[in-house]
């Protein structure tokens, strides 16, 4: 399973960037591939209880490629992180095949919440340099989230969505057409659910 696991991830960047010239070059270099492949050790230690062993195997991982994910945490093959620095993915995230993660991005909660309490990403999500995902809800499958952003809600399957908070710009069809009117309904609707969420923070500190 880990072998079939890294052979779906070196297959993932070599789909995902450009720069890559081929496997051998991607399993020697790239870094969210190294991050993976420890995370798979530590993934397995943690299932059999040796917990301890996996946190030290995470900490080694985070040590050499600056990519931080909790043991816990449940990855499927064919997932890219690229570049990756400062990645921290925690500890009930599940992000499923197809991602790609790019530096800076954080898979993390609110300090809030018991049990889940981190994202789950559903297959050929984007996340884009720098975004924050915090919560223990779910990212639709095909989303994009632009750079910078801040999720702190559910992303609907095919959307695109960017600012802090991050806010629903555009929905897609899985064959990457915008949808008709009722997407066009969703994309007022969650508009309007954020402007009246604003006012009531407003009313709150004239209060």
């Amino acid at each position: 399973m880990w072998f079939k696991n890294l052979r779906a991830d070196i297959k993932a960047a070599k789909a995902n960037d450009p720069a890559a010239r081929n496997s051998f070059e991607i399993l020697l270099t790239y870094s969210g591939v190294h991050a993976l492949s420890w995370h798979r050790v530590a993934h397995f230690f943690h299932k059999i209880k040796l917990k301890l062993l996996a946190r030290i195997v995470s900490q080694m991982a985070r040590f050499f490629t600056g990519i931080e994910i909790h043991p816990a945490a449940k990855i499927e093959g064919g997932v890219f992180i690229d570049h990756g620095m400062g990645v921290v993915i925690g500890e009930t995230a599940e992000v499923h095949k197809g991602t790609v993660i790019y530096q800076g991005v954080t898979l993390g909660g609110t300090g809030k919440e018991r049990g889940k309490r981190h994202p789950t990403i559903m297959e050929n999500v984007t996340i884009s340099a720098g975004a924050k995902v915090l919560g223990g809800f779910t990212v639709g499958k095909g989303a994009k989230i632009g750079a910078g952003a801040v999720i702190l809600k559910e992303v609907p399957p095919y959307a695109t969505v960017v600012g802090v908070p991050g806010r629903v710009v555009r929905i897609r069809t899985p064959e990457g057409e915008d949808t008709t009117h009722s997407g066009i309904i969703a994309i007022t609707a969650l508009s309007h659910e954020a402007k009246l969420e604003e006012q009531q923070e407003t009313d709150k500190k004239t209060e």
